[in-house]
């Protein structure tokens, strides 16, 4: 199992989100929900969970 932590606008990480479904070799198990970064009032934080085929 492969943990990914993406940092980034929401926008980036919805899209690493939906290129990472379309990804055949790579299966999402779980991915958090979009976590505000400190300091910052535009920068989000998400975790993916990811398992090989």
């Amino acid at each position: 199992m492969l943990k990914v932590r993406l940092m980034g606008r929401t926008r980036d990480i919805k899209w690493y989100r939906k290129m990472m479904d379309r990804n055949r070799k790579l299966e999402v198990v779980e991915h958090s929900e979009l976590f505000p970064l400190y300091g910052s009032d535009h920068l989000y934080r998400a975790f993916f969970w990811f398992n090989p085929i």
